[in-house]
């Protein structure tokens, strides 16, 4: 449950619900997740073509889309959002082709059909926001409303991913055992102790996840103390076929800490599970983690 704050904030203003307005504009910095944006909204979308962004944020990834389409509709819940995205666009070129609309993307539909639509409310293991919720809500909506074919959607699959982990949750001396995010491949990243293993694919044309609940089973590589699990998020923004290549965009490491953390050597097998609802909050995914050492009780089985 959301907590209250001081002065009842209205809904939008929370983090975990809409992403508030000072975020947005550090996104903009995010030069792998921004590039990786606008080379597939170039890729797929049609000269003259037809754009709908849900949850436009600043607009900067609808004015991607205007660069080639003629029109683009840009839906922000937001104010705030809403008034910053329409300054910005009215100083940058074409940005008159994006009309930015006051709306909630959960039940919007565009006066016509579209080409492409682009979301990206997306948070690691699809915690937090409510990309899934939306998708899954306009699909529905758009099919009732124009029928098929559905619009080319970007991106177009999220896989998700879990990895056990021995993690320092030590700062200048100071331990607290907290949810982290760490880039892939930086300082600060635990000790992988097994390899990744994919526990959900999905692809936004087709029919899209609310739960996820999970049970799958690690051959630790390494001697260590598994005390958290890693969630992985990757997205293929659009995939090139003629050139066999995908242009995706990988977020920052989820890190989790385990509750009962179990010692184990290289060998071992331990069992790991989890469930939890799309969009949900972190301490509720937290809260599922169970993980177990099969180390004398089954086979063992790498996970696949």
């Amino acid at each position: 449950m959301t907590p209250r704050l001081a002065g009842s904030l209205p809904e939008e203003m929370y983090l975990g619900q809409y992403i508030p307005i000072h975020y947005h504009y550090n996104m903009l910095q995010d030069r792998a997740r921004t590039g990786g944006f606008r080379a597939a909204i170039e890729h797929v979308t049609p000269v003259g073509g037809r754009v709908l962004e849900l949850g436009g944020g600043t607009g900067v990834l609808s004015w991607f889309a205007a660069q080639k389409a003629e029109k683009v509709w840009c839906v922000e819940r937001n104010p705030a959002l809403v008034r910053a995205a329409r300054q910005f666009l009215d100083g940058n070129p074409r940005g008159e082709h994006v009309e930015v609309v006051q709306a909630d993307a959960r039940g919007y539909l565009p006066p016509e059909p579209v080409d492409v639509v682009i979301c990206e409310m997306l948070h690691v293991a699809m915690v937090r926001e409510k990309q899934l919720e939306v998708l899954a809500g306009f699909r529905e909506n758009y099919l009732a409303e124009f029928g098929p074919p559905l619009p080319i959607f970007v991106p177009d699959v999220t896989l998700l991913a879990v990895q056990p982990v021995e993690q320092s949750f030590c700062f200048e001396g100071y331990r607290a055992e907290v949810p982290l995010f760490v880039a892939p491949g930086a300082q600060g990243l635990g000790q992988p102790l097994a390899e990744p293993c994919a526990y959900a694919t999905i692809d936004y044309a087709s029919d899209i996840p609310k739960r996820f609940d999970w049970r799958g089973e690690f051959v630790l590589e390494h001697d260590g103390m598994v005390n958290a699990l890693a969630f992985l998020t990757r997205n293929f923004l659009a995939f090139v076929y003629s050139e066999n290549r995908a242009i995706d965009w990988m977020m920052n490491q989820l890190v989790l800490p385990l509750a009962e953390p179990l010692h184990g050597r290289a060998g071992d097998p331990i069992s790991v599970s989890f469930g939890y609802e799309a969009g949900c909050s972190l301490e509720t995914l937290q809260e599922s983690l169970v993980v177990h050492s099969l180390a004398e009780t089954v086979p063992l089985r790498r996970a696949a």
